[in-house]
């Protein structure tokens, strides 16, 4: 069974299925919160006694040039995903480029190991589905946390299902293979973040919440976000 996909279909569904029972809005952008904190905390919960250890633990033990390089790996996997939607937004340009990094990357950088494309100055792409379609022009939708996969919004939720197909673990057969490379990939995501937990202040939640949606609309205007005043 290809259980990575499932999984992702999973959480979409569970929060789907649990927005009738939302109270009243509680902001524009999460009107949905009184479902979206319980799920948040059962989140924190497992990320606080299961993920962030483990990933701690590995990062202490990991030298730090083969973490790197197992981060670089699967950043070269991801610009598959990148290549895909660059695609199917119209960018050429953008697509090219990650079409260069996949070819310099999987060659000359070991599989993906060494980040060769990036010191030739081709500079990697973040796109993924939800993004695709808010370039043009549907809009995000209120603001959804996924039991697991955490932050996420009513357009992007099941965007996560359509870029699950353009990741590797479809079509990986073996299945002690495809899971031990599916939790090592969480493993290295989380462990990248945990310098980051530092810039959190006050309710935890409601920052998750405000830099997602910020950080998303940023991405879906490729950066061209003006202030309202």
């Amino acid at each position: 069974m290809r259980w990575s996909n499932h999984l992702a279909q999973l959480c979409v569904c569970a929060s789907v299925l649990l927005v009738p029972f939302a109270a009243q809005a509680a902001s524009e952008d999460d009107p949905w919160e009184s479902v979206n904190r319980p799920i948040y905390q059962f989140n924190d919960f497992v990320d606080t006694y299961a993920l962030k250890p483990i990933a701690q633990g590995y990062d202490y033990v990991t030298p730090q040039f083969l973490e790197d390089g197992i981060h670089n790996m699967f950043r070269n996997v991801g610009d598959v995903t990148n290549l895909f939607n660059n695609v199917l937004q119209a960018k050429p340009h953008a697509a090219g480029v990650d079409t260069a990094r996949i070819l310099l990357n999987t060659t000359f950088g070991v599989a993906g190991f060494f980040d060769v494309g990036t010191k030739m100055g081709l500079q990697r792409s973040d796109e993924d589905f939800g993004q695709t379609l808010g370039h043009w022009g549907v809009g995000s939708g209120p603001y959804v946390m996924l039991p697991l996969l955490g932050p996420s919004t009513l357009r992007d939720a099941p965007s996560k299902v359509v870029d699950s197909y353009t990741g590797p673990y479809p079509y990986i057969n073996d299945i002690p293979v495809r899971n031990s490379v599916f939790g090592l990939n969480i493993v290295d995501t989380r462990a990248s973040l945990l310098s980051a937990e530092k810039l959190i202040n006050g309710d935890k939640y409601i920052f998750i919440r405000n830099a997602y949606l910020q950080n998303r609309e940023f991405k879906v205007k490729d950066g061209h976000v003006v202030d309202d005043f």
